[in-house]
């Protein structure tokens, strides 16, 4: 049972920037791209991932209520294209790239065992 509404799930409220790429009862592999001044729409991931980096630039993730939980300048945050971080799960936010260039990364996030 997802622990945040199923309407914030990233490819239902946020599809035109994460595509889905594939989907099956272990993984949830998607391709986000956000152009430069680009926010993605309040949207959740409800499991952990290991995220890629195809393209690097800045960004400002907000909780629900707008407050800033993560912006990349100020925690000294530069990843380099090829390089991989983890992240566990992610409740509400929104991300607005505020760098010059496009924010693109490829995700897989890791469904728990059904076993």
């Amino acid at each position: 049972m997802p622990q945040w509404p199923v309407e914030l799930d990233a490819a239902i409220a946020a599809p035109e920037f994460h595509r889905l790429a594939l989907e099956n009862g272990s993984v949830r592999v998607f391709e986000t791209r956000i152009g430069p001044g680009e926010i993605v729409p309040l949207h959740t991931h409800e499991w952990p991932a290991a995220y890629y980096v195809l393209a690097w630039s800045d960004f400002v993730r907000r909780d629900a209520e707008g407050a800033v939980v993560l912006d990349t300048r100020s925690q000294g945050i530069d990843l380099k294209v090829g390089q991989g971080v983890w992240s566990e799960p992610l409740g509400p936010h929104t991300l607005e790239n505020i760098g010059d260039s496009c924010l693109h990364i490829i995700s897989v996030e890791i469904k728990p065992s059904t076993a």
